[in-house]
């Protein structure tokens, strides 16, 4: 069974998306694992199904690698408007998840931007096992925690280059003070304007950007008092601008990038 697929990436962080809209595409969790192996399948860092939507312009479906589902993609969003925005030649589409609606529009300089939604604090809304002070968990090296969609928490070192995160990432993203996993962001606060930012994905391990692991990162550091509330976010794979409006709500902007199209066998 030959079906199309796009890959895509934003800043680095890579997709695979098959467009669900017309024909499902089955897919059980061990068929995801094996198109996540770079080596046997096409890799990602995360699978995309675009499915149809009655209130918005598609439905966003995000699978990790290894084969769970995650709530939020702020980097698949910007390719997913892309997309979109190239099919119906218009400049600002709505996209569901299951964490609710994204509105994304193309900017003058061919970016797009992201509307990330309303950041969350409460324990239970990341969730956290007990009740804390997302502020401040209570863990080594003193996280801030925050939902964007999905849980985060955010380590703030004073050398990234020399954090251990293949070692912390995954002992903090198993932690049982997170019963469902989260994604651990690093982050090193150059200055009131500029964060530089690695995160170890929850289900999926290191990635050169992830876009809600920038909100989050960049509104834990304006909690703390150490960021203004627009900052330049740089990760291994590019720039992101993440701007924590007056509104209360955060948005991303940053570059979509087409790598190639193809077909796969999923028999």
């Amino acid at each position: 069974m030959l079906r199309r697929f796009v890959k895509m990436h934003g800043c680095g962080n890579d997709f695979v998306i098959f467009d669900d809209r017309s024909a499902p595409t089955e897919l059980s969790p061990d068929a995801v694992r094996r198109l996540a192996d770079r080596h046997r399948g096409i890799g990602f860092d995360q699978l995309i199904r675009l499915q149809p939507a009655t209130d918005a312009s598609a439905v966003m479906e995000i699978h990790n690698p290894d084969g769970s589902k995650a709530g939020a993609c702020g980097n698949a969003a910007r390719c997913v408007a892309d997309i979109l925005m190239r099919e119906t030649d218009c400049s600002a589409v709505t996209i569901r998840t299951v964490s609710g609606l994204l509105a994304a529009q193309k900017l003058p300089d061919g970016q797009i931007a992201v509307d990330m939604g309303v950041p969350r604090f409460d324990w239970r809304d990341l969730p956290l096992a007990k009740p804390s002070d997302t502020l401040h968990i209570p863990l080594p090296g003193d996280p801030a925690g925050v939902s964007m969609g999905n849980p985060h928490a955010t380590f703030f070192v004073k050398d990234l280059n020399s954090t251990d995160i293949a070692s912390l990432g995954p002992r903090h993203e198993l932690d049982p003070i997170f019963p469902d996993r989260a994604n651990i962001g690093f982050a090193e606060v150059i200055d009131k304007a500029t964060i530089r930012l690695r995160v170890w994905e929850r289900g999926a391990g290191l990635t050169l950007a992830c876009g809600s692991g920038a909100c989050a990162a960049l509104v834990n550091a304006c909690r703390r008092g150490l960021v203004d509330k627009s900052a330049r976010i740089s990760v291994d794979g590019g720039e992101l601008q993440i701007t924590w409006r007056d509104d209360g709500h955060v948005e991303m902007a940053g570059p979509a990038t087409h790598v190639f199209s193809g077909e796969i066998d999923l028999s």
